[in-house]
């Protein structure tokens, strides 16, 4: 009899008791070392929270927030503390000592010591509010431990595409506030494309007022299956907006990266200031039999999703332009780096426009590639004179890459192997590895709309968990040019922020745990089977939307033979299964799933286990089938 096994839980748990099987404390991102100790400190509302220096007071505060929340209860905060108190004390004596970003815990029954620095402290209250359990008779019990914790990566991003749709600064704020949640350091802040120019610019008002809108979208798949919806989108984030933005992410230790896109995905700019086209005069093109909303003529902001011809000329105007832009951008942003995109920029227009080709021999250039490296080199260096360095997706390198520049590589991993290769700086954000967060999940016909289709590659928390950012091939010198990686979301088809919410989890816990712990502690059932559904549980009783997974356990979509023994496990802290074996969906009003699953499949048949998990609140996984086949023949479509 085959068996397959994978249940190690009961279903259904309560926070405490699972706390205490893990031996990671629920921690995500998992510290470089746990050790844990007998005993446990008993947090009630008689312990003192002792923080005497005043740049630790808001994490302080932080903490003592969150206690109220968790507990009921706020922790009195003294400047000392007696032999015989109970005490909380956050502290930076020692932190010197530690690694950038770095901290410790040490947990006794008597004592909780955090020691840290800045962002360091701020990670390590994280740390310690994600190891608390929920609280029991007026009570919150935590193992005695000591944990000691560094980063892998100082780069640990996130982006968000705000062109393509816009987001309120509410969900903005709250998108930092998760990134800060997992150790995340870095806002990437996708803020120009083809449909819709979102940041103020004083100096080119049009940027927002005709580049900040567009008269309708897609409906449906590319390229509007569905037609158009017929209704304008814009926004704009105002100067004093990103201004607060700023203020906010720098309180949760996270930089913000402004991407202002050039020379391609320019459609928004050019229609704002159709100068800045090499053919001015053209229509922007739109297909014959394309969905679209309002006037074909003159230069339009893009109602469609793709790669587009009209891009930047290379004029002095248009550099003009660009420095003046980038001038405000980077009195407004104290980030080093800027992005300034340089990826999908099409080259037929350059081709066909007779001052580019005089431009390409005038500069002694080889060709278009050669015209790209030109303009981002160009850029570079006012960027740079600005005493900032900037950041380019990996087409940069077509043509030769510019000497300052660092490489975000998205088309795999071979623009970052051949950066690092030339010493230049790289984040690792590659599709392939599942780090597209706008990707969908699984090839269940239950997931939503994205832009990947079955041939574009799956992009789910197992896939990107699975991921190592520094490519085996580059040896030990030049591994360290790797400084970072990256999970990408681009909302062509993520309309609202809870679209959003759905796509990033659990994805971003994965990304949290590669980018943050280090290699060796990698632990894939501990994580997948233990920590992801406790940290599921918790978002669950929250007002955030996420993806619920398959139940744990349930095998590959056909599985030979005539026996099977199936062990489930829900993927969340106090979710149910449902499954059906008569091909038909399964929902609550399904067969529970309560013991080991029994299947047998006579010969020449085969029978399908779907199954589907439901949370306390109520979301739903997608079904999840298995064929179990006994030697039935394959019926070929004709």
């Amino acid at each position: 009899m085959k068996r397959i096994f994978l249940l190690l839980l009961p279903t259904i748990l309560t926070f405490q008791a699972f706390a205490q099987t893990d031996a990671n404390m629920g921690i995500i991102p998992v510290p470089v070392s746990i050790k844990k100790n007998n005993g446990t400190f008993q947090l009630d509302k008689s312990v003192a929270l002792i923080s005497n220096e005043t740049a630790n007071a808001k994490t302080a505060d932080l903490l003592n927030a969150f206690i109220v929340t968790k507990g009921g209860f706020a922790l009195r905060e003294t400047k000392a503390v007696t032999n015989t108190q109970k005490a909380i004390v956050l502290t930076s004596v020692g932190a010197d000592k530690l690694p950038a970003e770095g901290y410790t815990i040490q947990i006794t029954t008597n004592q909780i010591k955090v020691i840290g620095s800045g962002a360091g402290l701020f990670y390590a209250v994280q740390s310690l509010m994600q190891l608390m359990p929920e609280k029991k008779d007026d009570k919150i019990t935590i193992q005695t431990a000591e944990i000691n914790d560094y980063p892998r990566f100082k780069y640990r991003g996130m982006h968000l595409d705000v062109s393509r749709h816009f987001f309120p600064i509410s969900f903005i704020k709250k998108y930092i506030d998760i990134l800060a949640m997992y150790k995340l350091n870095t806002f990437h802040w996708h803020l120009t494309d083809d449909q819709g120019w979102r940041i103020e610019i004083k100096k080119y008002p049009k940027l927002t007022t005709v580049g900040g809108k567009r008269n309708g979208t897609i409906v449906g798949n590319y390229p509007g299956t569905g037609g158009t919806d017929n209704t304008e989108h814009g926004g704009v984030y105002t100067q004093e907006e990103v201004k607060q933005i700023i203020v906010y992410a720098a309180s949760k230790y996270i930089n913000v990266i402004p991407e202002i896109e050039m020379p391609g995905h320019a459609s928004a700019a050019i229609a704002a200031y159709p100068e800045l086209s090499a053919f001015p005069d053209r229509d922007t093109w739109i297909g014959e039999k394309a969905p679209w909303t309002g006037d074909r003529k003159g230069k339009q902001v893009q109602q469609t999703w793709g790669v587009f011809d009209d891009v930047f000329v290379p004029t002095d105007n248009t550099f003009k332009f660009l420095e003046n832009v980038l001038d405000e951008v980077i009195a407004l942003f104290p980030s080093k780096y800027i992005h300034i995109g340089g990826d999908e920029c099409p080259k037929e227009y350059w081709k066909q426009s007779p001052f580019c080709q005089q431009f390409i021999k005038d500069n002694n250039l080889k060709d278009e590639h050669g015209l790209q490296s030109y303009f981002i080199q160009r850029i570079e260096k006012h960027v740079n004179a600005k005493g900032r360095s900037i950041i380019g997706w990996d087409e940069i390198l077509e043509g030769g890459l510019a000497p300052n520049a660092t490489v975000m590589s998205w088309r795999g991993e071979a623009g970052g192997i051949e950066a690092a290769k030339q010493n230049h700086d790289v984040i690792m954000t590659p599709g392939s590895a599942g780090l597209y967060f706008d990707h969908k999940a699984s090839a269940s016909a239950d997931e939503p709309l994205t832009i990947s289709g079955l041939g574009s590659g799956f992009s789910n928390f197992q896939k990107v968990y699975n991921y190592d950012p520094i490519p085996k091939v580059l040896t030990t010198d030049q591994q360290k040019y790797i400084i970072g990686v990256q999970g990408n979301v681009w909302t062509e088809y993520m309309e609202t922020p809870a679209k959003v919410e759905y796509m990033i989890f659990p994805k971003i816990l994965s990304l949290a745990e590669i980018a943050w712990s280090p290699i060796a502690r990698k632990d894939v059932k501990n994580f997948m089977e233990e920590r992801v559904p406790l940290h599921l549980a918790k978002l669950d009783k929250s007002n955030t939307n996420y993806w619920v997974p398959v139940p744990i356990g349930q095998p590959e979509k056909v599985v030979n033979g005539e026996n099977f023994t199936i062990e489930l496990k829900a993927p969340i802290i106090g979710a149910k299964i449902f499954y059906t074996l008569d091909n038909y969906r399964p929902s609550e009003n399904a067969t529970a799933y309560t013991t080991p699953i029994k299947i047998n499949v006579p010969q020449g048949q085969k029978k399908i286990l779907k199954t589907i998990v439901i949370t306390p609140s109520g979301k739903r996984s997608v079904v999840s089938e298995t064929t179990f086949n006994n030697g039935a023949p394959e019926v070929k479509a004709k």
